[in-house]
């Protein structure tokens, strides 16, 4: 990140905290070198805005579906900028899906929408507590569908993004891959299911003997212990195997990072907490240490 080539950062859904802990980036470090996309008229302090007036009146707490479309174009915005070097990353405040879908306009999640903007094949989720990161093998889906959504391909992709970024975006030389089985006890020798040994097992092996340093499949209850051994990242196979680990370890400060996309783009740890919005009570901690890996990446 550099003066001319500041990042930028969406504010999020206005009736949520967004607008509160992006204005909060003006007594900050980084006021001088973030540009905030939103309402300037729900932003303050001395901070650079890309002003996108919402529709709809704004109410703190009570999201109004008729703002989303208002919402993806600054993130249609934010995004053509970085892919044009007008910015040097991307950080975004947090939405809310159910929403955005009420309006009538498909969304699943800031990752996929930011995957079909840049045209990137494969976005990975991972979020970052200081030296821990926790991969995602699978994202925003039901959980009866997680294990056919597990594939051979996908997963040998996921790992090869996973290995890439960390490489390429953290500075890692060589980094280490512990990954999770999807059945308790990676599936104990199929006692407990067969997708440990039929489908996870098989891929690590196929990329350890290729060069990367990944191991697994590790039951998930021993992959965040030091019995799981030294490592650089975790890829968990669901959601709700990894991030709750993470967050107890970091809430707050943890940052969400999309992996495999052209451009640099972190988030906050956490929803858009309409139940505490306008009260003065949200914590900015998790935007601004976004917003410093943020730097950090687009720097590497």
């Amino acid at each position: 990140m550099s003066a001319d080539r500041p990042l930028v950062v969406t504010a999020g859904d206005p009736a949520g905290i967004g607008p509160e802990i992006c204005s909060a980036l003006a007594d900050s470090p980084f006021a001088s070198s973030v540009v905030v996309v939103g309402d300037r008229s729900l932003l303050h302090g001395n901070i650079d805005v890309i002003d996108m007036p919402f529709p709809a009146p704004v109410v703190c707490g009570i999201p109004d579906p008729a703002n989303a479309a208002t919402l993806l174009d600054g993130l249609r915005l934010a995004v053509a900028g970085c892919l044009d070097g007008r910015f040097s990353g991307l950080v975004t405040a947090p939405v809310a899906k159910s929403v955005i879908s009420e309006s009538g306009i498909s969304f699943t999640g800031h990752t996929e929408f930011l995957a079909e903007l840049t045209n990137a094949a494969l976005p990975v989720m991972m979020l970052v507590a200081g030296d821990m990161r926790v991969a995602l093998a699978s994202t925003h889906m039901p959980l009866r569908e997680v294990a056919d959504y597990i594939t051979k391909d996908r997963l040998r992709d996921v790992i090869r993004v996973l290995d890439s970024d960390l490489r390429e975006r953290f500075n890692l030389q060589n980094p280490e891959i512990i990954v999770c089985g999807l059945n308790p006890h990676a599936g104990e020798s199929g006692h407990l299911g067969h997708e440990d040994d039929a489908v996870i097992a098989p891929v690590v092996q196929e990329l350890s003997d290729s060069g990367i340093r990944v191991r697994g499949p590790l039951p998930a209850d021993t992959a965040f212990t030091p019995a799981g051994g030294p490592r650089d990242a975790v890829l968990a196979m669901y959601h709700d195997q990894g991030l709750p680990v993470l967050k107890f370890a970091g809430f707050g400060h943890s940052v969400n990072v999309t992996l495999g996309l052209p451009i640099v783009r972190t988030s906050v740890d956490h929803g858009t907490a309409f139940d505490i919005a306008g009260s003065g009570k949200a914590d900015a901690g998790s935007l601004l240490a976004a917003v410093e890996l943020a730097a950090t990446m687009a720097r590497a």
